[in-house]
């Protein structure tokens, strides 16, 4: 078995056109295809994400809400990279997002912070590798 990439990352959000709203208008991701399946009252956008990466939005009715705290078990949080964390906060609070204060990562002295989406998922900007 080889595992090539990560194919997308899946989220399931309580108020889909806030979250619609959030994922394109402010994070600026673009549409590929979105779909209303009648049978499950749900709709799954899919996201571009840069070049080669997706995020696939789901709604459905009533999802049972997921502690979302960093240090919790299960998935950790999102990360997005950015050529500059510093112009990327910037955007993002004029957008009306809170973002915490910049942190520096120890292991490779790159810059990163978080912040959260509409139903705090906890995302991250992390600066490129480049």
């Amino acid at each position: 078995m080889r595992i090539t990439g990560i194919h997308h990352v899946a989220i399931i959000c309580s108020n889909y056109e806030r979250s619609k709203k959030f994922y394109t208008e402010v994070l600026g991701f673009s549409i590929i295809n979105e779909t209303f399946r009648t049978q499950r009252n749900s709709y799954k956008l899919d996201l571009r994400v840069g070049e080669n990466h997706q995020i696939e939005l789901f709604s459905f009715p009533n999802p049972p809400q997921r502690v979302s705290h960093p240090e919790a078990c299960g998935l950790r949080h999102l990360a997005f990279e950015v050529d500059d964390v510093e112009q990327t906060i910037s955007y993002l609070k004029s957008k009306g997002v809170e973002v915490e204060d910049i942190r520096i990562d120890e292991l490779t002295d790159k810059k990163f912070t978080f912040f959260k989406d509409p139903d705090n998922l906890p995302l991250e900007i992390y600066e490129s590798q480049k």
